[in-house]
């Protein structure tokens, strides 16, 4: 009996297998950059035959878990490679106190008004929202300050697609994203990235890890969160406020981190300053600070109120100091109480 042969090529199983092998290969090297490959190859399909790319619902999705910076990214001045041109207002100009329809005083009117006492020799950084002092020693910042005004919180910019990435303009070098990863705490802003909704500049820049300071999950998405949108309502509300904003440090504090040691705050504080030199305006001056432990609670802000005296006694860090001395002993010794009716109305 004749054998007969099937003429033409024939794969068999284990050619199958390598030239699926040498798929995913290709697939792994051409999209190296990104986490999901085969979703992005997946979205490079559906965008060629238009049917668009697949859009992930963000219900589940951690906001404080934001990408990790590429080595493209590090080398970059700005989160993601973004540059200047990027803002989506193009070369609008930041809002600024005088812009809020407010009258000021001469004291607000004095260059670094808003910034705390501080001395030549510290690290100050400014970045286009906000200022910050750089203490090298705990690998954080121990203030930040800007003025929040409606314009900023009402813009039209997310976080969608920032990244957290190193300051390049702290000389001495900034914590990494990585000395945060799998250290069981979040990298918590100091300068809210909802408070600068403006630009795509602005809010990128709150990404930097200048920025950043361990705080633990439960906090971090609760009563903190809680008291940034308190923050923003009352800066709606009265036409904009001034906010310095930071950690509680001290020697000795546990860290975190396999490439720097970064401390571990165990309190945080805000101070919040509203001005508003129109006789029509009642008060026309009122301060109020907030002193929580770096931990979850349920109690209500108001349990968090706090003279501002009592933060200055335990930070070091003197608020507003280019204020009137008195005026500065009137409203930073305010009881609780008063503090509590002045501004929760």
């Amino acid at each position: 009996m004749k054998k007969f042969h099937r003429r033409g090529f024939r794969l068999r199983g284990n050619t199958l297998v390598l030239l699926f092998v040498f798929f995913l290969i290709g697939l792994f090297l051409h999209y190296g950059g990104r986490t999901q490959p085969v979703v992005a190859f997946w979205n490079d399909i559906r965008a060629i035959v238009g049917l668009g790319p697949v859009r992930h619902h963000k219900e589940g999705r951690n906001p404080y878990k934001a990408p990790e910076p590429t080595q493209d990214d590090e080398a970059t001045d700005t989160p993601s490679g973004e540059s200047e041109a990027s803002d989506s207002r193009g070369n609008a100009s930041v809002p600024t106190p005088s812009s809020s329809g407010k009258v000021l005083f001469d004291f607000e009117k004095k260059p670094g008004f808003i910034l705390p006492a501080h001395r030549a020799s510290d690290e100050i950084v400014e970045h286009s929202g906000y200022t910050l002092r750089f203490r090298d020693q705990y690998k954080v910042a121990d203030w930040v300050a800007y003025p929040l005004l409606p314009e900023e919180i009402n813009g039209e910019t997310d976080r969608e697609g920032s990244r957290f990435v190193p300051d390049p303009a702290v000389s001495t070098g900034s914590a990494l994203p990585a000395d945060y990863t799998r250290s069981g705490y979040d990298r918590g802003h100091l300068a809210p990235a909802g408070d600068f909704r403006y630009s795509r500049k602005m809010m990128q820049e709150t990404f930097f890890m200048s920025n950043m300071t361990p705080q633990a999950p439960d906090f971090n998405r609760g009563i903190w969160k809680e008291l940034e949108s308190q923050v923003r309502e009352w800066a709606l509300r009265d036409n904009g406020l001034y906010v310095i904003t930071g950690p509680v440090l001290k020697p000795g504090l546990p860290t975190i981190g396999k490439t720097n040691e970064v401390s571990v705050p165990e309190k945080f504080y805000k101070v919040l300053l509203y001005c508003n030199n129109s006789p029509s305006a009642q008060p026309r001056i009122r301060m109020i600070g907030f002193l929580l432990d770096n931990k979850g609670s349920d109690q209500p802000l108001t349990s968090f109120v706090v003279p501002v005296s009592q933060i200055e006694r335990l930070t070091g860090i003197t608020f507003f100091p280019l204020m009137p001395a008195s005026l500065q002993q009137q409203l930073k010794n305010e009881s609780r109480s008063e503090m509590v009716s002045e501004w929760f109305k």
